[in-house]
């Protein structure tokens, strides 16, 4: 306010001048209106000019005293106190209050940063680490940890200050398992006791509950000097309210994800009995799929939607005439281009499951394609088959090659490799096949070792 507006600034040089005009006047009123102006228009967050407008009255008094034939009677001097007294008063109030609105301020800003960095975080501990970064910007002490329990056991998974040793470190509640207010204070009295003493002389615990008061672990916060005042704890309790609405959300997303990742193993399960002489093609093509996806360094949305495709690949083959499907001799051509509707088809069916990506519905309609571009449904070369398909259909093919069919019987491990291999640049990707042979090998390798 003392930079951004020139009124107070003139005024405290107008209660001065008004202040020197009452001292060598002796004028008492005059000097009292003027130390007023000026106690409360000089900034009280500058220490300096804090003590200055507080020491103004005082000293114009004493240098008033110093006029010739001055005199100084005792309700002179009791006025004088008073005025005194009142006048440190107002500025220490004046203080408080500029230093409650400044934290208010501090809070506000932090609260508005620590929405934004909780929203772009990508999981949880993300979010974690965001939550106690914004209350170490904020400086309302410097040891903070945030602890959550991991199959009952209380742990540290983040922290700054003196708690940063004691990190992923399995803290003992006592004899209680379950989660609650009362083993959170356990929990933080066991963290403190292995901190300095001058570190966790003060500290305030925070539970942190997400949706539907779902305890989600706790924030602590330690200092050497002064107990935690209302204010600060407020602060540090919206923090951990915000922290666990983000937590909340994040885990019920988490649980949606493996709620539909268990509702579609359990309709990939369920194909295996329509197509009864896979015999676990799925779960197999599944697993490998995912292996090869995490060799090549895929990252995890990428990968959930290709285990999601895996699952659901075959769908289409519900629709396939039984005589089609089980046929035990090879099929003539019209066979043949009734079982290759089966991509569309899956495809077509789940085109009413929302939550699901568009490299899971690429997979289940194009994993049939060929580099070449002879493959169906559409013809697709090279790199115009999506990835997730390009993948898939080495692991597919190689699967149905190293197990029985109804027209053929399962080819030795070498055998399916060679021909896998003799197939790059014609049906397969050659980099993924390349990196799915070394995969194969690895694999191998280490169960020789075993």
């Amino acid at each position: 306010m003392w930079h951004s507006s020139p009124w107070p600034a003139g005024l405290a040089l107008l209660g001065s001048a008004l202040l020197v005009a009452g001292t060598l006047t002796g004028h008492p009123p005059l000097m009292t209106g003027a130390a007023l102006m000026v106690a409360l228009s000089v900034p009280t967050e500058v220490a300096v000019l804090r003590w200055a407008g507080l020491a103004a009255y005082p000293a114009a008094f004493v240098l008033s005293l110093l006029r010739p034939g001055a005199a100084l009677g005792l309700a002179d001097l009791l006025g004088a106190l008073m005025v005194g007294a009142a006048l440190g008063w107002l500025v220490l109030r004046r203080h408080l209050a500029a230093q409650g609105e400044a934290w208010q301020a501090r809070v506000a800003v932090a609260l508005q940063d620590g929405s934004r960095q909780l929203a772009e975080a990508r999981d949880a501990g993300g979010m974690i680490r965001a939550a106690l970064g914004i209350l170490n910007t904020l400086q309302v002490a410097p040891h903070l940890a945030f602890i959550a329990y991991r199959h009952g056991t209380p742990f540290i998974l983040e922290a700054r200050g003196a708690y940063t040793a004691l990190l992923n470190r399995p803290l003992n509640p006592g004899e209680s398992a379950g989660r609650s207010v009362q083993t959170d204070h356990r929990v933080a009295e066991q963290a403190l006791s292995l901190l300095r003493p001058e570190d966790g002389r003060y500290a305030h615990l925070t539970p942190v509950y997400g949706h539907g008061g779902t305890h989600l672990g706790a924030l602590l916060i330690s200092r050497a000097t002064r107990s935690f005042d209302p204010e600060e704890q407020s602060a540090v309790d919206a923090f951990a309210r915000l922290l666990g609405a983000q937590l909340g959300q994040w885990q019920a997303i988490c649980d949606l994800r493996d709620a539909n990742d268990l509702t579609l193993r359990a309709l990939g399960a369920a194909l295996e009995h329509r197509d009864d002489d896979t015999g676990g093609h799925t779960a197999r093509v599944v697993a490998l799929s995912v292996r090869l996806a995490r060799h090549l360094g895929w990252g995890e949305s990428q990968i959930q939607a290709l285990r999601w495709g895996a699952y659901l690949h075959d769908l289409g083959k519900l629709a396939i005439p039984d005589g089609i499907l089980h046929k035990a001799g090879p099929l003539n051509d019209q066979e043949r281009q009734v079982i290759q509707t089966h991509a569309v088809r899956g495809h077509d069916m789940l085109q009413d499951l929302h939550f699901l990506p568009a490299e899971t519905l690429d997979l289940v309609r194009y994993h049939h394609e060929r580099w070449d571009g002879k493959g169906y449904p559409a013809g697709l070369c090279r790199l115009q088959i999506p990835e997730s398909a390009r993948l898939f259909s080495i692991v597919d093919v190689y699967d149905a090659l190293t197990h029985a069919r109804p027209y053929k019987p399962a080819w030795s491990r070498e055998r399916a490799l060679r021909e896998i291999h003799s197939q790059a640049g014609q049906q397969f990707d050659p980099e993924y096949v390349n990196a799915f042979v070394h995969l194969v090998a690895e694999r191998d390798e280490a169960q020789l070792v075993h």
